[in-house]
């Protein structure tokens, strides 16, 4: 292999290359039925164009056929009068419009044959440009979608999980953070006249209470006083005169025995 076929080899390759990596589907399928469209034009121009010459020679045919017919009346006629040169006049010129209507109907038969082709094509071209049609924007639709969900892997990709985890857990402990300090300044700003009278008056009375409490213990811890003395000696004389009772009953009793 020569180094010009070779490096002509590469440099086709690479142009192919370029060309595959630069089609967009969406633009590729939007041409194409553009390119389809554009032949459907020409396929109806041809068509067209073969109906006309149809018409045409439809036209001419029956124009010869009306012609011959028109000059056999003639030789006939002449013919009727006696005149065979003229009859053979008429019937020559008969001839030559039924040799050329033959031709025609020739003719026509295949442009007939041809435009029926011709439309057939076209319906089937016609029907193929719709299906198209149909397919690519089946094709776009995935097309598209396949490219959102290629941006969004890679989006997903790009995405540091752990990453973005831990700056939640950061952005978490900072917001406690600020909760803590806003709440402590709100407490040690907040701490005012208002709240140390509060205080003082929550104070008294439990101090009051403890007073009340302390004088009577106080008095429960004082000793009985003493009573009067000649209260003392009534009752010890009292008691003495009830046991000298008793003890005398005791012995009158003895006695008895």
């Amino acid at each position: 292999m020569g180094l010009f076929d070779r490096l002509s080899r590469v440099v086709r390759a690479n142009l192919n290359d370029m060309v595959s990596k630069a089609e967009d589907p969406e633009k590729v399928l939007e041409q194409a039925v553009i390119d389809m469209q554009e032949d459907l034009v020409q396929l109806r121009q041809a068509v067209a164009r073969s109906i006309a010459e149809q018409k045409r020679t439809e036209q001419k045919y029956n124009q010869d056929i009306q012609e011959a017919g028109k000059w056999e009346q003639r030789a006939k006629l002449a013919l009727s009068k006696g005149d065979e040169n003229l009859a053979r006049e008429a019937l020559t010129r008969k001839k030559s419009h039924t040799d050329t209507a033959t031709v025609l109907k020739q003719q026509l038969d295949g442009q007939v044959a041809q435009v029926d082709n011709l439309r057939k094509n076209l319906v089937a071209l016609e029907g193929k440009i719709s299906e198209a049609k149909t397919k690519k924007n089946m094709l776009q639709a995935r097309a598209t979608a396949a490219k959102a969900n290629e941006q969004l892997q890679k989006t997903l990709g790009n995405i540091d999980v752990n990453s973005a985890t831990g700056a939640f857990e950061r952005m978490e402990t900072k917001v406690l953070e600020m909760e803590a300090r806003s709440q402590a300044v709100g407490e040690l700003g907040g701490f005012g006249i208002e709240q140390q009278f509060a205080q003082l008056e929550a104070g008294s009375d439990v101090d009051d209470e403890l007073a009340m409490m302390k004088a009577q213990m106080l008095e429960g811890s004082k000793p009985p006083e003493a009573l009067p003395q000649a209260s003392e000696t009534s009752s010890s004389s009292a008691s003495n005169s009830v046991v000298d009772a008793e003890l005398e009953e005791l012995r009158a009793k003895l006695k008895d025995v």
